[in-house]
């Protein structure tokens, strides 16, 4: 049987219990999965895949104070972004565990490339969506308390959460909501995804990607989401980031996974829909969420690469620590 950790967590998260639906994907979708299905997926007969060590750097230690135009990632989806005027963190993750409760669910393999500590001051959080390994309060309480003048954005639908926790300048958006701050102006996009955090509150919140831009340079965060035209409205809309941070992992099995997750030659395809010449890779590596074995993604990213003839730089996926020159 699959880890039983991991079915804890995910079964938490796929009840199929009722309740009345808010908010929808662009096509229509639900994206909801049965229980029927949630279970043969678990008794498919196919253990979790074998953790593996995956290679980090320390790189980010180089950076210096008032450093400009890099990222770094530090895990997960948690990019740490400054756009040559503000510092962004996406999706932050810092905790041992994905998961409603500490002692079970998803253990990360790697520590954060970054503690919170070691970040220099946040002016902006932004978060996709409200799923546990992508919206973690305990991090999101601690960045508060770090640094009380920073900006949380989040999905229309979570806001009352982070209030209940006693963070203030908390902004909600809904799809194509724009918010400024400093000189970025932050665009919420759709994608192809749901949220869910109880039993009864399944797509009462949005979810969706971030556009971030300057007059100088112009970038993209996909959160989490399985392929859809969504990208290439996103481009007709706000144009071509300079750069894209693309999920390549979680995805299988396809039967299961295809709605809500991108396997790696979808993921090029979302850089392409979006004419974006540099993208970054991530959500992988960092736990164990699904079946495909832990290193592959990567693998599999450079294989589509040379398939389709399309240079190695334009889609990487870097170590956890690594600066990474945001210029154009």
């Amino acid at each position: 049987m699959k880890n039983l950790l991991v079915f804890f967590a995910i079964c938490f998260l796929f009840s199929s219990l009722t309740y009345a639906e808010n908010f929808k994907n662009t096509d229509e979708q639900l994206n909801e999965k049965t229980f029927g299905q949630f279970m043969s997926w678990v008794f498919d007969g196919k253990e979790s895949p074998e953790r593996a060590i995956i290679e980090t750097s320390n790189e980010w230690q180089q950076l210096i104070i008032n450093q400009s135009n890099y990222a770094v990632w530090i895990g997960h989806a948690t990019y740490l972004i400054n756009n040559g005027d503000i510092n962004i963190l996406t999706d932050p993750i810092f905790s041992e565990r994905a998961s409603p409760i500490g002692f079970a669910g998803p253990k990360r393999m790697i520590p954060p490339a970054m503690n919170l500590e070691d970040l220099p001051k946040i002016d902006a959080v932004v978060v996709s969506h409200n799923h546990y390994d992508h919206f973690d309060m305990w991090s999101l309480k601690k960045l508060h308390k770090l640094n009380p003048e920073t900006i949380f954005m989040v999905p229309a639908g979570d806001k009352k959460r982070l209030i209940k926790a006693g963070l203030t300048r908390i902004f909600e958006m809904g799809w194509w909501d724009t918010k400024q701050i400093s000189k970025t102006n932050f665009h919420f996009t759709p994608v192809q995804h749901w949220s869910k955090r109880g039993f009864f509150d399944r797509n009462k919140s949005l979810w969706g990607g971030w556009f971030m831009k300057t007059e100088d340079l112009s970038l993209y965060h996909a959160g989490d989401t399985g392929y859809s035209s969504d990208f290439k409205t996103t481009y007709e809309r706000l144009g071509a980031p300079d750069y894209s941070f693309i999920p390549i992992g979680a995805y299988d099995p396809r039967w299961f996974m295809k709605d809500s997750h991108v396997n790696p030659e979808e993921a090029i395809q979302i850089a392409l829909d979006l004419k974006t010449p540099h993208s970054f890779g991530m959500h992988w590596g960092t736990f164990i969420l699904t079946d495909e074995p832990i290193l592959e993604p990567p693998v599999r990213l450079k294989e589509a690469l040379k398939e389709q003839n399309l240079e190695s730089n334009f889609f990487i996926s870097p170590k956890p620590g690594e600066i990474l020159e945001l210029t154009k």
